[in-house]
């Protein structure tokens, strides 16, 4: 046994005492224990020029492009078929051809997988990457993925395109930018690997399109409102507030077309690439929230007009959150178009969704808070309500929180979770307003003036016309101090101001009928009521027992003898 094996299993003897003592390591498992040999795992080592994937592979050579540096460039092309080929010179030659009148995709399209796109129609090892016009057509631009040196998988511009390229400097058509720049401008002067004059020329071009643009859209929009002439068009409304992200959008657009039929470099159009990707991603989010609002103002008064008010708060509710899923698309969107994986951040967030999820249980609560209150609809913005010790009006039902104005026009923001869980009364949703005073009359009231009062209540609750009819009148018991009579109706009144002007109506009625019944109101006091006493009957009752007449008659006899002695 050699020295360097017995130090291995005198390490792995170690190890095996360290887990055998502590509990803590009984889950982590050992080496080999699913069967594997460790010595057959390899790790992958990540390829330095980034062409693992054709994306990588185009923003590589290009980059190189960019520096100069035709002999890292070269790295990028397969000339395994071109024998005693000088590879800078190659690379530097495809680069003309694309300054010229080639195009490579944008990041969007090109595939950042190892594997390229499997849906494109072409075999699992190739992909296209862009195209060059020739005077004869349009030629593809292939990728293919081949081995390296130690067996990793890399992604190449392929021999195909390679063998084609000196074709493809014949054909291809040439650069208009170049044919007008003077030489200084063209080849002396460069400012980020691009010849000053091309920047010039991307400068004008914007310009052209921007105008460009400009003039398509408002043709096409007063050919729009002169068909839908009407100041309140929803078609009129959503296009004024969208017209100049639109007018951006396709300014974007137009000026990646005109710098590929201009010829611009092609380190100046990928350069270029990550601005206009972005400033098209803002345009379209900017577009669509702009038609967002458009069509939330247009349902908001929709609604308004059809009385249909208990869908407003549904209403707000859905336009914040599209707007919130809009803004986090644009920013995914923007990151991306700089370079960025988003895949791999989204997969980090994954990994610690646990984490996440448990530190943001109140907010998720919150959420699901707000919709359950929008699905729902226990309450929406401008109805006075009662929720626990609070009563108030509200001003605003968000995402997270609901604003509610109180009696004191102090503000209160309520989390949405803790909302949901309250017993909410509703004032604002009544339909009819309860009217059920109790009246307590003096004890000197008599039956025949308290029917009188009470048939005279009747007739006034049947006759006034917003008392629900039939209104309920009854004596319903004595108190200590008065005679109670309950008045049981409902007034069809929605507005809490009008049910009060027709209650103070009925009060005063009420106390007109009272007065002219002859009775009043009784007060909360007590009455003393002093009378004479008239003593014991001297009658008796002829129900009495024979020898209680006989005890009374024994009873008379003194008296009667006293009598006579007098």
């Amino acid at each position: 046994m050699t020295a360097s094996v017995r130090a291995i299993v005198r390490s792995l003897l170690i190890v095996l005492a360290i887990l055998a003592t502590n509990v803590a390591f009984a889950q982590i498992p050992t080496p080999g224990g699913n069967g594997a040999d460790p010595a057959a795992k390899t790790e992958k080592v990540a390829d330095p020029l980034g062409r693992e994937t054709p994306a990588g592979m185009v923003a590589g050579f290009i980059s190189a492009a960019a520096e100069q540096n035709y002999e890292k460039a070269a790295q990028y092309l397969d000339l395994s078929q071109e024998k005693g080929a000088w590879g800078p010179s190659v690379a530097q030659q495809l680069q003309r051809i694309l300054d010229q009148g080639g195009y490579v995709f944008s990041r969007l399209r090109l595939s950042a997988e190892p594997a390229g796109d499997v849906d494109d129609g072409l075999p699992p090892d190739q992909d296209k990457f862009g195209a060059v016009r020739t005077t004869n057509g349009s030629v593809d631009l292939i990728a293919q993925q081949v081995a390296d040196k130690d067996g990793n998988k890399i992604w190449l511009v392929s021999s195909r395109t390679v063998a084609e390229l000196p074709s493809l400097s014949r054909t291809v058509i040439s650069s208009m930018v170049d044919r007008l720049l003077p030489y200084s401008l063209r080849d002396d002067y460069r400012f980020a690997g691009v010849p000053v004059g091309h920047w010039l020329a991307v400068l004008a071009l914007a310009v052209v399109s921007f105008l460009l643009v400009w003039a398509i859209i408002s043709s096409l929009l007063w050919v729009v409102f002169k068909i839908r002439n009407r100041q309140d068009s929803r078609i009129r409304r959503v296009l004024s507030a969208s017209a100049f992200p639109i007018r951006l959008f396709f300014t974007v657009w137009m000026l990646r077309v005109t710098m590929v039929l201009a010829g611009v470099s092609i380190v100046a159009r990928q350069h270029m690439s990550s601005v206009t990707e972005i400033i098209g991603w803002i345009a379209l989010s900017w577009i669509i929230w702009r038609v967002v609002d458009a069509l939330g103002d247009y349902t908001v008064a929709r609604m308004t007009l059809r009385g249909r008010l208990s869908m407003l708060s549904a209403v707000t509710f859905v336009r914040r959150v599209v707007k919130f899923a809009l803004v986090a698309f644009a920013v995914i969107a923007g990151l991306n178009a700089l370079g960025y994986n988003v895949t791999a951040g989204l997969a980090a967030l994954g990994i610690g969704g646990i984490a996440i999820a448990l530190g943001a249980q109140k907010t998720i609560e919150h959420l699901v808070g707000s919709l359950t209150l929008v699905t729902d609809q226990p309450m929406r913005v401008g109805d006075f309500c009662k929720f626990g010790d609070t009563m108030g009006t509200i001003e605003d039902i968000g995402m997270r929180s609901t604003r509610i104005r109180t009696l004191d026009r102090t503000l209160i923001t309520v989390p949405n979770g803790n909302l949901a869980a309250l017993p909410i009364e509703n004032f604002s949703r009544r339909d009819k307003f309860w009217f059920h005073p109790t009246l307590d009359l003096r004890y000197e009231t008599t039956p025949d003036q308290l029917r009188t009062l009470m048939e005279s209540i009747r007739e006034l609750l049947l006759d006034h016309p917003k008392v629900d009819s039939p209104g309920r009148v009854r004596m319903i018991g004595f108190s200590p101090n008065s005679l109670k009579v309950e008045i049981f109706c409902y007034v069809h009144c929605i507005d809490g101001d009008e049910f009060l002007e027709v209650q103070e109506e009925l009060y005063l009625r009420l106390m007109e009928l009272i007065e002219a019944s002859g009775t009043g109101f009784a007060l909360n006091s007590q009455t003393l009521y002093i009378a004479q006493d008239r003593g014991l009957s001297m009658t008796r009752s002829p129900q009495l027992a024979p020898h209680e007449q006989d005890a009374g008659a024994d009873d008379e006899r003194p008296r009667k003898t006293a009598a006579a002695r007098a």
